[in-house]
């Protein structure tokens, strides 16, 4: 078990990152920075930047990567009570930088989000950036490829449009750029779900095999495997199997959760560091 595990209701101090203010498309926002080596953007789930999606970053730093953390909604570091992470929540579905119930569309914070693996290339170096987005976040990371930068790419229980099960939230346009993409470069997406989520359905991981063919590698977990103890939250608000790598995961040897955040870091390592000698500030 580690150690470092979120174990109470406390909140995460965040205070092994640098907390940075990022300027990008004349947008400023808070990003947590942490870690030595290739980029990898982290997206919190809702209702934010939790203890448990701070221990899932600090997994992907220490194995090697450097960290790219972004505030995008919720108090930095709270743990998930349920009122107010419900009242975050519904901001959140009704802002236009997430267009939370609009399916066939881009959110237009996806290009904030590309203008950060751009940075963060830039910074580190190296083959590529990956990327990994959660719930509210899921299928940002599939919008960020269409940044050339963006070598990796994992949708975790993808939750968005709210009002379309079977909907993808990416315009199509965007969308055929992406599968273009990833088959010229012979690179692939991969995906996770509870077999029992309410938010990330069988018919929306059927949408996005339908769109991009044998390049979207889903993994759907057996109900069961999730953790039967989450944060207020999500036992209380989204009431399912939910967070594969966060909140619902099992941190003990053997269990399916822990298997797909060990594939999740594998597949980064394996589509960011074919090529370390590559230049940039982590690089050398």
């Amino acid at each position: 078990m580690d150690p470092t595990a979120p174990t109470s209701n406390a909140d995460d101090p965040l205070g092994d990152f640098a907390r940075r203010s990022v300027t990008l498309d004349s947008t400023t926002r808070t990003v947590y920075v942490a870690g030595d080596g290739p980029a990898v953007v982290v997206m919190a789930e809702m209702p934010g930047i939790s203890p448990h999606v701070a221990r899932f970053a600090r997994w992907v730093r220490d194995a090697g990567f450097t960290v790219y953390l972004p505030s995008l909604f919720g108090r930095d570091g709270a743990y998930p009570e349920a009122e107010a992470g419900l009242a975050v929540l519904k901001r959140a579905c009704v802002s236009a930088e997430f267009r939370a119930l609009a399916g066939n569309e881009s959110a237009p914070v996806t290009e904030w989000l590309r203008a950060l693996a751009r940075l963060a290339h830039g910074e580190c170096g190296g083959a590529g950036v990956g990327a990994i987005g959660m719930c509210f976040t899921g299928g940002f990371a599939l919008s960020m490829m269409l940044e050339p930068a963006m070598l990796a790419s994992v949708l975790c229980q993808p939750s968005l449009p709210l009002d379309d099960a079977a909907g993808v939230q990416i315009a199509p346009a965007e969308l055929d750029v992406v599968k273009g993409r990833i088959e010229r470069e012979d690179l692939t997406v991969l995906a996770y779900r509870f077999e029992g989520d309410r938010y990330c359905t069988a018919q929306r991981f059927d949408a996005y095999a339908a769109a991009l063919g044998p390049r979207f590698r889903p993994r759907v977990l057996p109900s069961s495997a999730a953790s039967a103890t989450p944060p207020a939250f999500f036992e209380r608000i989204i009431g399912c199997p939910h967070s594969v790598v966060t909140a619902h995961l099992i941190d003990a040897a053997g269990e399916p959760t822990l298997a797909a955040r060990d594939e999740i870091l594998a597949y980064f390592a394996r589509s960011l560091k074919r090529d370390a000698a590559a230049g940039g500030r982590h690089g050398e």
